[in-house]
C-alpha cells in the first residue's frame, strides 16, 4: 500500500473524509472508526469487536445501528446523521431502521438520507428499512408511490430500490416474487424517467420480477413499448428483459 493509500485509510477510519468507492466502503475499520465518533465506542469491547468483523458488510452495518440506538438513544441520530463519514451516516440510517416506528414514520425519518450526496449512504438507507417495507409492502407501496414524483432521481430510486423482489445484499420480498402486480403503483410513473440511475432501478426490479413471473413483466414492457415510447422506456425494456432474452438466446444454441 502506498503512502497516499495508507493516509487516505487512516483518514477514512478516523472519519475525516468519505470513502469513494465500493472498496473503500468494505474496507472500513469499524473499531478504529467507533473510537473516534462514539463515546468510549458505546461500550463496545473487544469481543464485540470481534464478533462484528466477522459478520458480513450489510449485518455489520445493522448490527451497529442497533447497538448504538440501544446505547445512546434516539437522540444521537441527528448528530451521527450529520457526520462527515458516509459509513457513520450509514450507522444513522440503521438505527432508524431498528427503531419502533409505523412505517409513515419510518420513511419519512430515512428521507433525507435517501437523498444523500454519498453513494454509499443512498444504499444503506434502503437496506436498513427494508425490512420494514418488506413486511408491510402492501401499506408500503401507495406511500413510495408518493416518492415517484420527487423532484430528486435519488428519491424516485429509492422507491423502486428499496421494493425490489429480489434485491441486492438483501432478503428477497416473496410476495413481489410471485406477484409482482403490487408494484405497478411505483413503476408506471417511472416507465419513462429520464434519470438513467432511476431508469437502471426500474429494469432491475423488473429483471427481478422475470426470474420468477416472465410472463407478467414480458406483457407489461410490451404494454410500454407499444407504439413510439421514449429511449428511456425502451433502455428500462432491455434492462428487464435481459435474463428472459438471454436465457432464450442459451437455450438456442444448446
Amino acid at each position: 500500500m502506498t503512502r497516499e493509500r495508507e493516509g487516505r485509510r487512516a483518514a477514512i477510519d478516523a472519519g475525516a473524509i468519505e470513502t469513494r468507492t465500493l472498496a473503500e466502503i468494505l474496507a472500513v475499520d469499524f473499531g478504529t472508526l467507533l473510537g473516534q465518533v462514539v463515546p468510549a465506542q458505546a461500550g463496545l469491547g473487544d469481543g464485540d469487536l470481534v464478533r462484528l468483523g466477522a459478520l458480513g458488510i450489510s449485518a455489520r452495518m445493522a448490527a451497529v445501528g442497533r447497538i448504538l440506538l440501544d446505547r445512546l438513544g434516539p437522540r444521537a441520530i441527528d448528530a451521527l446523521g450529520r457526520h462527515r463519514s458516509d459509513t457513520v451516516r450509514g450507522w444513522a440510517c440503521f438505527m432508524i431502521g431498528a427503531r419502533d416506528l409505523p412505517l409513515p414514520d419510518r420513511l419519512a425519518a430515512i428521507r433525507p438520507y435517501a437523498d444523500d450526496d454519498h453513494f454509499g449512504v443512498r444504499e444503506w438507507a434502503w437496506l436498513a428499512v427494508r425490512p420494514a417495507v418488506a413486511a408491510r409492502i402492501d401499506a408500503a407501496m401507495p406511500l413510495l408511490g408518493d416518492w415517484t414524483a420527487d423532484p430528486s432521481d435519488r428519491v424516485r430510486r429509492f422507491a423502486s430500490e428499496a421494493t425490489r423482489p429480489r434485491g441486492v445484499w438483501c432478503a428477497h420480498i416473496a410476495a413481489l416474487k410471485a406477484d409482482p402486480s403490487p408494484g405497478l403503483p411505483l413503476l408506471e410513473p417511472l416507465r419513462a424517467d429520464p434519470s438513467a440511475y432511476v431508469q437502471d432501478s426500474v429494469g432491475n426490479w423488473l429483471n427481478d420480477a422475470a426470474k420468477s413471473r416472465p410472463d407478467w413483466v414480458r406483457g407489461l414492457v410490451a404494454a410500454w413499448c407499444a407504439g413510439d415510447p421514449p429511449p428511456s422506456t425502451r433502455r428500462i425494456a432491455r434492462r428487464a428483459l435481459r435474463s428472459i432474452d438471454g436465457s432464450t438466446a442459451e437455450k438456442a444454441r444448446t
